[in-house]
């Protein structure tokens, strides 16, 4: 580490309201989420389906809170097709991103995915063939060098549920894809997945270009796997916290990235039940783990010089 960790807190407002689930948190204003947010210290927001889609009404809605526009979720199905397709597709996010100042794409293949579906998580998609990880690779490379085109990088995040989802999935994929596919690195996801989240990071450190902070309850991680639950039964019951409430080493994990000189968003990212887990105070501590966590590595970094 040869420089300040200088990274930016951002919170995705499925604290308060799931995209998934709409009927949790279904009833929360976007100025709720907005005005908490900000009155906690998050620096910027990822979207969700209260924000508006419209380039100059989002920024215009951000505004007055002091937040900025974090990046955006892109449902995309280049497991199944053609890249023209994709680049159509993707043209007003992509256009919204752009012009509120975004530098990353959140791509999240959603082709055969089951994360939506009351299906158990062992019935997720699969590449059999390494010719299938190849043509699907040659895809995201080419609708990546269109994103490029436009200054923003595919930040593409394996998910439970999906194509991409364990450590040997992330090695396929880091294999078959250039640089220009960028690697979203997601703490809570690779967990849930079996795999080790340290060591995914320093495996692939070198392509990551965001970070999702979510944390585990491994209790129930082990019973979603042994009862065969759906990943949104996961989720209901409790699957996923945020940083510093559960069982993930965020301290070793931000040291990873801080020596690595990575300098964009740290996103506080924790799918859960608002009635159980109420937003505000859960929020406030994610920011609270992150920001110390944050602090005490640029304190020690002085200290050593």
């Amino acid at each position: 580490m040869n420089k300040p960790f200088q990274v930016k807190i951002g919170i995705n407002p499925i604290s308060w309201c799931n995209d998934d689930l709409p009927s949790l948190g279904g009833e929360v204003t976007l100025d709720t989420i907005l005005r908490e947010g900000a009155r906690i210290g998050y620096q910027g927001f990822e979207l969700g389906n209260k924000f508006p889609r419209d380039p100059q009404t989002l920024a215009a809605v951000l505004q007055p809170y002091g937040v900025e526009c974090v990046s955006g979720w892109h449902s995309g199905y280049l497991a199944e097709s053609s890249v023209e397709e994709e680049i159509r597709r993707v043209e007003p996010h992509l256009q919204l991103l752009v012009q509120n100042g975004c530098k990353v794409m959140v791509y999240g293949e959603v082709a055969s995915a089951i994360q939506g579906q009351p299906q158990p998580l062992y019935k997720r998609p699969r590449f059999t063939s390494q010719q299938q990880w190849l043509a699907y690779g040659a895809r995201l490379n080419e609708f990546a060098r269109h994103l490029q085109s436009r200054g923003i990088t595919l930040a593409y995040h394996h998910h439970m549920g999906a194509y991409v989802e364990t450590a040997q999935d992330i090695d396929q994929l880091m294999a078959v894809t250039g640089p220009e596919v960028g690697l979203l690195f997601d703490t809570g996801h690779i967990t849930f997945a079996g795999g080790d989240a340290l060591a995914v990071l320093n495996k692939h450190i070198a392509r990551v270009v965001h970070v999702h902070c979510k944390d585990v309850r491994p209790q129930v991680v082990k019973q979603a796997w042994n009862g065969n639950w759906s990943f949104l039964q996961a989720v209901i019951n409790g699957a996923f916290t945020v940083p510093g409430d559960g069982c993930i080493d965020f301290a070793a994990i931000l040291h990873t990235l801080a020596q690595h000189d990575y300098q964009g968003w740290l996103v506080v990212e924790a799918e859960q039940d608002p009635v159980v887990a109420p937003s505000y105070e859960y929020a406030d501590k994610g920011y609270r783990t992150l920001s110390a966590l944050v602090a005490a590595i640029n304190q020690q970094e002085r200290n050593v010089a």
